[in-house]
């Protein structure tokens, strides 16, 4: 580990430049999760930060490390949101301008509190390469200082932080789970938690559209699976957009190569899932980036049980329209709202009578429009569209089954 950048000493001398300014965020132990996960689930709660986000760690201890006169030009940073927030909140708090560049898709909820914190916000770029190349243009023309949201030794040992709180929260902890996009994140937990426990094991979780570190873990060119389907991938087409990098860094890689154990990968179901059922069970609102780690433990299985796992819960930072759509796939996916067509004879009274077996049957219909211009049907006859909320897939499978008896088949 002497070859590394940043060391475990790093990490501890900027843990005691911080505190104070940073949250020590509770590692809690889950009894629900690690009933389901079939291991000892421990979650860190980074979404707890006053700007939601583990970013706020690196970026001070950067910010903390700039002498006076790169204080007063300022600094200037890219980001797809949790960064930008948390460079722009403590170069505020610190009287340092900011100027943070964010790519045309991120969500709307991170650009306003970016601008909030009093950061100038340039949007520009499709993605965080494009966002990069613009935020260095404008530091070089205008002087400012640069801050990488992973590639940096001093934001490295920042995000390390979190694994030493974790550890003395929670010292029996044997596995860490940590989303990835640049690296930052894995990186300073790895060094830490490795200093601190040489034989614990670190894996990093990324989502299959944004696999780099992974590619780059295994020795893999660099070219997502998903290209084979769109040429067009953007940060937009994954609910985990704190991790969609496409280019890992230099300085990250060679950490990652060096002390973590593997990269799993999960799907975009998969991270949906498992961000509902911590919203569900733990009661905590994170982002997708946050819930790769619990939806990793649970599509991998046979790596996880019978271990004392910590989970990074990076953030919290998600769009509530986003937020909404997610709940209502999952409620989709577990038979807890459906959608059916039932055909009627188009005269007073069939809507009351099918209104009146679903009612009988326990559920609750929330909406409904009938369809007079099927083709294939009397003209007589309508179809009837029902959104209804179940308990769960069996009792919609009885509402079904009731509707059906009731003289009302399924179209």
């Amino acid at each position: 580990m002497s070859t590394l950048p940043v060391t475990l000493s790093d990490i501890q001398t900027a843990a005691a430049a911080i505190q104070g300014a940073v949250i020590h965020t509770p590692t809690r132990h889950s009894r629900t999760l690690s009933g389901i996960a079939g291991c000892e689930i421990w979650l860190k709660f980074e979404n707890r930060q006053f700007t939601a986000s583990f970013k706020e760690r690196g970026a001070l201890n950067f910010l903390l490390s700039l002498d006076d006169a790169a204080r007063g030009r300022g600094v200037a940073a890219m980001s797809a949101g949790n960064h930008a927030q948390g460079v722009a909140y403590h170069a505020g708090r610190l009287g340092i301008p900011a100027v943070i560049v964010m790519p045309l898709s991120t969500p709307f909820t991170k650009v306003k509190h970016t601008r909030d914190f009093g950061a100038e916000v340039i949007l520009q770029g499709h993605d965080l390469s494009q966002a990069n190349d613009a935020a260095r243009a404008i530091a070089a023309a205008r002087n400012l200082t640069f801050i990488h949201p992973y590639d940096d030794a001093k934001v490295i040992a920042g995000q390390g932080t979190a694994a030493l709180e974790m550890l003395e929260d929670a010292p029996q902890l044997d596995t860490l789970v940590v989303p990835v996009g640049g690296g930052g994140l894995i990186s300073g937990v790895a060094i830490a938690a490795k200093g601190i426990k040489p034989a614990i094991r670190i894996f990093g979780v990324q989502t299959d559209l944004y696999p780099a570190m992974a590619q780059a873990r295994h020795g893999v060119p660099q070219k997502p699976p998903a290209l084979a389907i769109s040429q067009t991938i953007s940060p937009s087409q994954t609910i985990a957009e704190g991790i969609a990098v496409k280019q890992p860094g230099a300085l990250t890689t060679a950490i990652v190569q060096a002390l973590v154990t593997d990269i799993l990968l999960v799907s975009e179901p998969q991270i949906e899932h498992a961000l509902a059922m911590i919203l569900e069970i733990e009661k905590s609102v994170i982002e997708g980036a946050a819930a790769a780690g619990f939806a990793a433990v649970l599509a991998n299985p046979g790596l996880f049980q019978g271990h004392n796992v910590g989970i990074v819960m990076s953030g919290g930072n998600i769009d509530m329209r986003l937020l909404s759509n997610v709940i209502l796939r999952e409620l989709t996916r577990e038979g807890r709202i459906m959608t059916l067509e039932v055909a009627i004879a188009d005269r007073p009274g069939a809507l009351a009578q099918v209104a009146a077996l679903v009612g009988a049957a326990g559920g609750n219909i929330l909406e409904v429009s009938h369809n007079r211009m099927m083709m294939g049907i009397s003209a007589r006859s309508a179809t009837l569209a029902l959104v209804i909320e179940a308990r769960d897939a069996e009792h919609g499978a009885e509402i079904r089954a009731r509707l059906i008896e009731g003289g009302f088949p399924l179209v």
